[in-house]
């Protein structure tokens, strides 16, 4: 009974490690992942679905699980996880141009994740610097650390995604 694992089996794995990881890495940083000035270090998974798109679902709910464990309003648990799943998506979508793939986890959570901190939490800062304060951790966390994350995953890609991945014939 010497049985492979199936590829879904691989994709729900990939998908429950992701979150766990992004869940562990958001309440750890807490301090400083929550607020108007934020800076998420989880943020720079989300890049990963570059290399497979477990990791879209595996965001999203690791995002939904860091801002229910971590007591966040319900529209940021609702609306910060919905950012985090449209970036992921879109991630994916452009995932055949690797510098791309971090510029829609920036730009959904800079477009939506200031109008949460104006409704959810009564944040009083006007939405065009909140979206600056909110896209500058952004390009922090998932353009700089996101992409030297990227960059080193590259190089093991066949050895960490290898059962979803198709290493090209040489």
């Amino acid at each position: 009974m010497n049985q492979k694992p199936s590829r879904s089996i691989y994709f729900l794995v990939y998908s429950a490690t992701i979150a766990a990881i992004y869940t562990v890495l958001t309440m750890i940083f807490a301090p400083i992942s929550f607020g108007p000035i934020q800076f998420r270090i989880s943020e720079m998974l989300c890049v990963l679905p570059f290399f497979t798109p477990a990791a879209v679902p595996g965001l999203f709910v690791g995002c939904l699980l860091s801002n229910l464990l971590c007591g966040s309003a319900a529209i940021d648990v609702v609306f910060g996880s919905l950012a985090t799943l449209i970036g992921a998506t879109l991630s994916y979508q452009l995932r055949r141009k690797r510098w791309l793939v971090s510029i829609p986890p920036i730009l959904s959570n800079a477009i939506i994740i200031p109008w949460v901190l104006r409704y959810a939490y009564g944040s009083e800062d006007m939405i065009w610097y909140a979206m600056v304060t909110v896209l500058i951790g952004e390009v922090l966390a998932v353009g700089v650390l996101g992409n030297i994350l990227l960059g080193v995953l590259n190089h093991y890609k066949y050895i960490i995604f290898g059962p979803v991945l198709k290493k090209p014939n040489k």
